[in-house]
Parts: C-alpha cells; sequence; structure tokens
C-alpha cells in the first residue's frame, strides 16, 4: 500500500503523521503484550512466581516494611516516630525546646 505522499495536502499529511503514530504505539504495546505473555509462561514453565523470579514489583520504588519506633514524645508517650519520613510537630518543638535528638530515642 503506497500512499503517494506529494498529492496530500498540509493538513491531510498532519492526520496521516498522527495516525501512523497511534498505530505504532499500538504495534509497541502489541509486542509489549506478547513478549509478557510469552516471560509469565516461562516462568510457569520454571515453578516459579512473578515476585520470586521479579521481587516485589510495584508502588514507589522499593517497599518498605513498618519499622519499630525510634523516638518517642517525652510529653505524650503515646506518640512515635521510626525516623523516617517527615519529621512530626512534636519532634521539632522538642528540639526547639532545647532537647536533642539522643534525649528522645526510645531506651
Amino acid at each position: 500500500m503506497a500512499i503517494e505522499l506529494k498529492s496530500l495536502n498540509h493538513s491531510q499529511l498532519a492526520d496521516l503523521i498522527v495516525r501512523a503514530h497511534a498505530r505504532q504505539e499500538e504495534l509497541v504495546k502489541e509486542r509489549a503484550s506478547k513478549l509478557r505473555d510469552k516471560i509469565n509462561a516461562l516462568i510457569k514453565a520454571e515453578g516459579f512466581g512473578l515476585d520470586e523470579v521479579f521481587g516485589r514489583t510495584g508502588g514507589r520504588g522499593k517497599a518498605r516494611g513498618k519499622v519499630k519506633p525510634k523516638f518517642r514524645n517525652p510529653a505524650d508517650h503515646t506518640q512515635t516516630w521510626s525516623g523516617r519520613g517527615k519529621r512530626p510537630r512534636w519532634f521539632h518543638a522538642a528540639l526547639a525546646a532545647g532537647k536533642k535528638e539522643k534525649d528522645l530515642l526510645i531506651g
């Protein structure tokens, strides 16, 4: 199927380009899907699961498990912090009040 490009006007050519890119994306997705199916079939044939071969997938970055609290609010012992993520307000307040990080550690 040959398309005579010189016979197309600007809008027809632009439409052809858009359709060609869309078709190209479809072909890539089809190939990727077929490859995924082949990989899954091979993994199953070998007696493994996807997680065993590639590790835990999905989510943002590595999956992190729950960790024990590392710091405790001296004013309210129910408030703890693992040391991961954003510092809680009580932690900032304790530091501003003159406490040191080691003073807030859970024994």
